[in-house]
């Protein structure tokens, strides 16, 4: 009979590779956090306080911006914390909680871009219909469906990934807890659980990147058909933004989420800080220096 110890906590190893720059490593993460804690609340505080942006898409994006700091914060601090104290240990319900709510905000931040492309169409589709459309109650409706959809979609994968035990191995070749490789440290048999994860997140990330797709279909081609380059150029500017998000995020976690098992982890950490660091980082540039209205 094997001799089996109960694992109380994880370790996570980071950047076992730049292990003499780790510094240098939390500083940049440090500085980047800043800067998306700064220019995301910069929107926010905008759309809240000029009554110009108390429209439809600017709501969205308003809370778009708060869902980048949710993710950040997730994660970024506990990475600056263990590389500058050289504590990379975490406990086991501290890596619970920090998969759960990455996995809840992003699922969120997933719908929530399928539904800012959905106000993009009906903006560009029906100009004249839009204010009716989209009216205040539909948005809040809208936001709520996107927060009740993420926390459907991930807690039952959490509740089952909680029940699984983990015995010897405590090392997480990651610099948080990611859920994959969390299910992979298990000492049950998790095929079934790694199957259901599979499958949630094939339903949420293709499901909403195709309502986001027929969105953007039928939007170039109300775009190709209008009369003037003037009107044209107009109306992609307004979509623009959101778009370069739409490819960042879900080209990543496709990458990371809809592929068979990797064993190229130092890809997989790559394409991870696209999630939580780069696109955070980058939103308030692109949906402010794109954006006349913003500027």
């Amino acid at each position: 009979m094997l001799n089996h110890t109960t694992v109380t906590e994880f370790l996570l190893l980071g950047f076992p590779s730049l292990h003499h720059q780790e510094y240098l490593i939390a500083i940049t993460f440090l500085a980047s956090y800043l800067v998306i804690l700064v220019g995301n609340l910069l929107i926010i505080a905008l759309i809240l306080s000029d009554r110009d942006l108390h429209r439809p898409m600017y709501f969205f994006l308003c809370n778009l911006s708060s869902l980048e700091i949710f993710i950040a914060t997730s994660i970024i601090p506990k990475i600056v914390a263990s590389l500058l104290m050289g504590n990379k240990t975490i406990s086991y319900p501290a890596c619970i909680t920090q998969c759960y709510f990455f996995s809840l905000l992003g699922t969120i931040e997933f719908v929530l871009l399928a539904v800012m492309s959905y106000d993009r169409y009906v903006a560009i589709c029906y100009p004249l219909q839009y204010p009716m459309l989209m009216n205040s109650q539909l948005c809040v409706q809208l936001l709520l469906g996107s927060w009740t959809a993420g926390f459907l979609a991930t807690v039952v994968p959490t509740v089952l990934v909680v029940r699984l035990p983990f015995c010897n191995d405590n090392r997480i070749d990651h610099f948080f807890c990611d859920v994959v490789l969390l299910i992979k440290l298990s000492c049950a048999d998790t095929r079934t659980v790694e199957l259901i994860n599979f499958v949630n997140a094939f339903i949420i990330l293709l499901g909403s990147l195709v309502m986001t797709a027929m969105s953007y279909l039928y939007i170039i081609n109300t775009i190709l058909r209008l009369p003037s380059a003037s009107s044209r150029n107009k109306a992609f500017s307004t979509c623009s933004s959101h778009f370069t998000i739409v490819i960042l995020g879900y080209g990543s976690c496709i990458f990371l989420y809809m592929r068979p098992s990797s064993h190229h982890i130092s890809y997989n950490k790559t394409v991870a800080l696209l999630n939580t660091m780069i696109t955070p980082l980058m939103s308030p540039f692109i949906f402010s220096l794109r954006n006349e209205q913003m500027k």
